[in-house]
């Protein structure tokens, strides 16, 4: 069997950490994740889906994360039910988080190229094509000289 969820999407409220039983840390959230679809009108719509962490993620979550971040958790989806003050019976589904990856540039400047796995460098750079400032590969079209001794095959 297999129960597996992962998500990325952007938190709609600050994260509510607290701390239960034993002093055990807990937090909730909600993210927002686009449908890859549009609806009739041409909108994209999105799916909100509660989440919750425990111990050291909880916490991390808490410290780095807040209302509008991009974020990837990876977890498993989880049922639960409770009776609410008129005794009626509650069901509630969440994901329950098991990792979580920061996905906002860090400073609120360029995104990282290793968070976004490559996507969205050279954006704002000015520069065309596939040419990087660092690239050790940029040669301006000119031949490269690599001897058969510096291959490793």
């Amino acid at each position: 069997m297999l129960n597996r969820t992962v998500l990325v999407g952007r938190l709609t409220r600050d994260p509510d950490l607290r701390y239960v039983g034993d002093g055990k840390p807990v937090v909730s959230f909600t993210l927002a994740v686009n449908r890859t679809f549009k609806n009739q009108n041409g909108e994209t719509e999105a799916d909100f889906i509660n989440c919750v962490a425990w111990r050291n993620t909880a916490e991390n979550i808490a410290n780095h994360l807040k209302k509008g971040s991009m974020a990837g958790v990876d977890g498993r989806l989880q049922t639960r039910s409770y009776d609410d003050q008129s005794g009626r019976r509650v069901f509630v589904t969440e994901v329950n988080v098991e990792s979580v990856q920061f996905l906002d540039p860090k400073g609120g400047g360029q995104a990282d190229s290793r968070q976004q796995g490559g996507a969205g460098r050279n954006q704002s750079s000015g520069q065309q094509g596939n040419s990087f400032p660092d690239d050790p590969f940029a040669n301006d079209g000119k031949p490269i000289d690599i001897n058969d001794d510096d291959l490793p095959f």
